[in-house]
């Protein structure tokens, strides 16, 4: 087992297909497993689609659990790494929003009809001292 480190990259053999996973031999006497989250970028619905028992696959390793001695795969770390480098395109909104009383037809009065009552009001209030 100390011959495994994580973040190396090795050559193994798919020995099963679970619903959750694939096993794989790295080894005679080690296994790991490709969770499905890491068998492809992207959603997976079948591990099956993707690997077939008896493949060769290059795997790294992105976990080792040191108290049960299992060894957690990733396919997906191999495909094309995502480029931190180029800076995020933000997203657009699909429609402008207007902060005015713009299409304001019934209801309660805008709030420009009644801010000069306001104003007054709490000035009278000031001079009130209260």
């Amino acid at each position: 087992m100390s011959e495994y480190r994580i973040g190396q990259v090795i050559a193994g053999r798919v020995t099963g297909i679970q619903p959750y996973g694939a096993f794989v031999a790295l080894d005679e006497h080690t296994q790991g497993l490709i969770h499905i989250s890491e068998c492809h970028h992207g959603f997976v619905d079948d591990v099956s689609k993707f690997l077939s028992v008896g493949q060769e696959v290059s795997v790294m390793i992105i976990d080792i659990d040191l108290y049960t001695e299992k060894i957690s795969l990733s396919i997906r770390c191999l495909e094309k790494p995502f480029d931190f480098s180029q800076p995020r395109k933000r997203a657009r909104f699909q429609h402008k929003i207007y902060w005015t009383d713009r299409g304001v037809s019934t209801g309660f009065k805008p709030i420009r009809e009644r801010l000069d009552g306001w104003v007054k009001q709490a000035l009278v209030d000031i001079d009130a001292g209260k």
